[in-house]
């Protein structure tokens, strides 16, 4: 299915406020409540939606030091690749993990409370993800924009 200017209204608003009632966001889009319902629903079903998540502070979390790390594994070989994945996705201070192209064969986002944590998880887990060659890490110094929303055209 493709989408229309009103699936577009209600998935901008959406990506803004998670939470506003469904009265709301028909007011907002132009549509009675019932329609409104139903297109969420359906944008649901669709998987044009995944879920709904709140957005934790990061200060208030204590984990406000982001570092990026970039890793070089020591092959290409299916397996390699695999057991790497499998390893990262069980570390919690991983926010993010991507298969690049370029130098890196993947970047991490990774949170922690501060350097010395950030040496902490080092240790404990980074160090210990199999198949790694090498490994660059980089800290955010300060997050000049942020967001979640995709672009809806």
């Amino acid at each position: 299915m493709s989408l229309d200017e009103t699936d577009r209204r209600i998935l901008k608003v959406l990506q803004r406020k998670g939470r506003i009632s469904n009265a709301d966001l028909s007011e907002q889009v132009n549509l009675s409540a019932s329609a409104c319902h139903r297109r969420v629903q359906r944008l649901e079903t669709e998987g044009y939606i995944r879920g709904y998540v709140a957005l934790l502070d990061p200060r208030q979390m204590k984990v406000p030091t982001t570092a990026f790390v970039e890793i070089t594994l020591s092959g290409q070989a299916d397996e390699v690749l695999e057991a790497f994945e499998r390893a990262v996705a069980l570390i919690p201070d991983v926010l993010e993990c991507h298969l690049m192209a370029g130098t890196a064969d993947y970047i991490l986002k990774v949170v922690a409370e501060n350097t010395e944590d950030f040496a902490r998880i080092h240790r404990r887990f980074l160090a210990r993800l199999p198949g790694v060659a090498q490994m660059q890490s980089s800290f955010a110094l300060r997050t000049v924009f942020e967001t979640t929303a995709l672009p809806v055209s």
